[in-house]
């Protein structure tokens, strides 16, 4: 795999000649094309998405999914007559990750064309690649988690509850507070530090410098006595959204100095993205330092830069692609008060 090839998040089928062999509309006696539901069960443990683009009518379509038994599987299917760049666009913005993380496969040369016409940085693939699809580096993460292992479960209950916003009528505090959110903040340990490598390679927009850190790396900095490696949990009454953020401190002796601090972008829409951030600011105000923060720019993080800005960060060096941030930590942002913030194991000194 390139440097410039990304890991696959998400793979979205077609359905006629691509996951079954035959026309729905033509026959309804379509089979899964051999190798199919393999492959289907195998992605999903590795924690990769999957969805359909499919011109079908949505009722017959679905309805066989679930007869052949693979309906669960597949997260916001786009079962329509749409153009299929139109689905992708759609699909990627309920999952909101990277069109170039995205793998699109249909038997349509014309639909594969049409697809990257629009969306460049999607792959496609015709049903020709799909016997070899799981030996694809792409297709293979370096770890599988607990938090990648039920990955779908994770965005199903996220759909719930992006369903059941959409219905609340109310401030969007109300329906945030209606969640009964907790936020729990820890000292990283060895068995988290998996995750918190996956994190550094998956988390883009709110992240602070887009480095990736590999897992002896990060347990070196769990042992040493100069660092403070955090990572923090949201849960809420649908169940948790797994190990969502971590930060990696640098303690010194008049400041301490986050070399990253990140945070999964599937929660950025419950109003969390400053928790962690407020949290080590109260810490080290009480440990009398000045906090400072590295930022480098990814193309994709600008919202990160927002983060800190907003939280009164000042610019005190800028130099090649890095900026370096600090806060005299006289002005810092309360916990929203729709979430309890849980500190386990908190030593931080």
């Amino acid at each position: 795999m390139s440097l410039k090839e990304k890991e696959i998040k998400c793979v979205i089928w077609d359905l006629d000649h691509t996951i079954w062999n035959g026309v729905l509309l033509e026959s309804p006696d379509v089979k899964l094309r051999p190798g199919i539901a393999e492959a289907l069960k195998e992605l999903d443990a590795r924690g990769i998405l999957q969805s359909i683009s499919s011109k079908n009518e949505h009722v017959h379509a679905y309805a066989k999914l679930e007869e052949l038994g693979i309906a669960n599987y597949f997260l916001y299917p786009a079962i329509n007559w749409n153009a299929k760049s139109g689905n992708v666009s759609w699909i990627q913005s309920k999952l909101n990750i990277g069109m170039d993380t995205m793998l699109f496969l249909d038997d349509q040369p014309f639909e594969r064309d049409e697809v990257t016409s629009v969306h460049p940085e999607v792959t496609c693939w015709s049903p020709d690649d799909i016997s070899g699809m799981l030996s694809h580096a792409r297709l293979n993460p370096a770890f599988i988690t607990v938090d990648s292992a039920r990955r779908r479960d994770m965005y199903r209950q996220d759909q719930i509850r992006n369903e059941e916003e959409e219905q609340f009528e109310g401030p969007k505090e109300e329906f945030l507070a209606s969640l009964q959110m907790e936020f729990i903040i820890s000292e990283a340990q060895q068995e988290d530090l998996k995750r918190a490598e996956e994190l550094t390679v998956r988390t883009n927009q709110l992240n602070s410098t887009g480095i990736t850190y590999d897992f002896e790396e990060l347990d070196r900095y769990r042992s040493s006595d100069r660092h403070k490696l955090l990572v923090c949990e949201l849960t809420d009454r649908y169940g948790s959204y797994g190990k969502i953020g971590m930060a990696l401190i640098e303690k010194g002796d008049t400041a301490w100095h986050m070399k990253l601090l990140l945070m999964s972008c599937r929660v950025m829409s419950r109003g969390v993205g400053s928790v962690l951030l407020s949290h080590i600011m109260q810490e080290c105000k009480a440990d009398n330092k000045v906090l400072r923060g590295d930022f480098r720019k990814t193309g994709r993080n600008r919202m990160m830069e927002m983060t800190y800005r907003f939280s009164n960060f000042k610019e005190i060096h800028n130099q090649e692609d890095v900026i370096v941030f600090e806060n005299d930590l006289t002005v810092i942002q309360p916990f929203p008060s729709y979430i309890q913030v849980k500190i386990e194991d908190h030593s931080i000194s």
